[in-house]
């Protein structure tokens, strides 16, 4: 396998930190820490370029929040500075990781999605054959049990420059010994690279041909009920020895009986939201809050619940 070195370089030149910039300051223009780097932006580029170039730049602690919806969960948030830096680092970086990805994975990358993972699955439900079976899984807590020792071996399979891979490992630190914070830029790629080779596994190794990914949850269509539990031993298996991660749940059920995925209950020839999306939607609408009621609209564009859901929106509008 080939490793690209040099890459250091590349990232922290003066143009590649205002082109970080750009990208780190989309809908943060309004937020205090973001006017502040601009109000000295050249000021604040040309000392990013210095420190990172003589070794002397650590990122700050992160700043740490918890949400409820839709689960509990801590979200780590770095400081503007090192939002930059992390854009920088995945500029480079992003390119080289991502022709390893197989195309099936849907989170968090350029033309995928939550919506193209929702086609993939419907797609592969009709594909079938309709006595068939479907293997759903997902993992148990993974940001929070990645192995930052397998996801540096990992990094360093395609990085060879020490130097970015120390401070791409200083990003995933978030002050336990396993985990990755989430809600970090780099977390989300971070996420992508460490399930990469069960991808692999499963598309080379187990020869299932239709199958995808969205983060932490996957889906293996047209096996028979023999294969499914074979095939869930071997997963385990695998999740346990080469990542130390395991499974929350996992479901084996008949194509005919649909699956619950990135947020749908999807059957061959039918989509509807969740029932817990239902409920936000119309939350959101009794509060008149309208902005979370559209975004519940178009997460049900091309489902059998938006008609409904938009004729709800209508009426309680006035």
């Amino acid at each position: 396998m080939k490793r690209i070195g040099n890459l250091y370089s590349q990232a922290f030149t003066r143009d590649a930190l205002l082109a970080a910039f750009s990208v780190a300051s989309r809908g943060k223009r309004a937020s205090r820490s973001c006017y502040q780097f601009e109000r000295r932006l050249a000021w604040n580029i040309d000392n990013l370029v210095r420190e990172l170039n003589d070794g002397s730049y650590r990122p700050a602690p992160y700043f740490s929040f918890t949400i409820k919806e839709p689960k509990p969960r801590i979200i780590f948030a770095p400081a503007f500075r090192d939002l930059v830096v992390q854009h920088a680092i995945y500029r480079v970086i992003l390119p080289i990781f991502d022709a390893t990805f197989i195309d099936q994975s849907f989170a968090c990358r350029r033309g995928k999605g939550t919506h193209a993972a929702a086609d993939y699955a419907q797609a592969a439900l009709r594909a079938v054959d309709r006595d068939s079976y479907t293997l759903k899984l997902d993992i148990r807590k993974f940001f929070y049990r990645i192995d930052r020792g397998i996801l540096r071996r990992l990094v360093e399979q395609k990085i060879k420059d020490r130097r970015l891979v120390d401070l791409m490992m200083a990003f995933a630190d978030h002050g336990q010994s396993v985990g990755i914070p989430i809600g970090n830029l780099l977390s989300q790629l971070y996420a992508l690279i460490y399930l990469s080779p069960l991808d692999h596994m499963i598309k080379r190794v187990l020869k299932v041909r239709r199958y995808c990914r969205y983060v932490d949850d996957f889906v293996l269509f047209g096996l028979t009920r023999e294969q499914a539990v074979d095939y869930r031993a071997r997963i385990v298996e695998y999740l346990a020895t080469e990542l130390r991660l395991e499974l929350s749940k996992s479901t084996i059920s008949k194509t005919l009986r649909g699956i619950n995925f990135v947020g749908y209950r999807t059957w061959a020839t039918r989509r509807f939201v969740r029932k817990h999306s239902l409920f936000t939607f119309r939350r959101a609408v009794a509060r008149r809050n309208w902005q979370s009621a559209i975004s519940s609209l178009g997460h049900a564009r091309n489902t059998h619940s938006y008609r409904a859901m938009t004729r709800y929106y209508q009426e309680h509008q006035s």
